[in-house]
């Protein structure tokens, strides 16, 4: 991981970014691997750091496409957060909508993702019950909601 050292350990120095990516059925695209150091198969949706020059909205449609294997024509801002108190870096959630699918183009270290698609309600019991690795994926799915009720 890079960062910065500080009086808190290691700090992400890069933005990030989460994707709610939502379907024309209400499924919403979600992530599953296993990180035995936190207690087995976990949830996320698919997102990560920027690279290069990279905007936040280039670098969602990148990771979409490479984690999930899906484009999207629709995209949503629904805020951007501190990753952490010692950094700098922000944390951008999005919610993509018209949606074309297509195969995952997952990196050597992404080989054990899994992707299914899950109803809105099925997600947010998932989150309920602390099925999901980090907190943004909640939190987008939270405010993803918002915006189709």
């Amino acid at each position: 991981m890079t960062g910065t050292i500080t009086a808190h350990g290691r700090c992400p120095v890069r933005d990030a970014s989460v994707i709610a990516a939502l379907d024309d059925t209400g499924k919403i695209a979600i992530l599953r691997a296993p990180f035995p150091d936190h207690g087995g198969d976990l949830l996320f949706f698919p997102g990560g750091r920027r690279e290069g020059g990279e905007d936040a909205l280039t670098g969602v449609k990148r990771e979409l496409k490479e984690e999930a294997g899906v484009t999207a024509s629709s995209w949503t801002a629904l805020g951007n957060y501190a990753m952490t108190l010692a950094s700098t870096a922000r944390i951008h959630l999005f919610l993509a909508q018209n949606l074309t699918l297509g195969p995952q183009e997952l990196t050597e270290n992404e080989q054990d993702f899994k992707l299914d698609w899950w109803p809105l309600d099925c997600a947010l019991d998932a989150a309920e019950h602390g099925r999901f690795l980090l907190p943004a994926g909640p939190l987008a799915l939270l405010l993803t909601t918002r915006r189709v009720d």
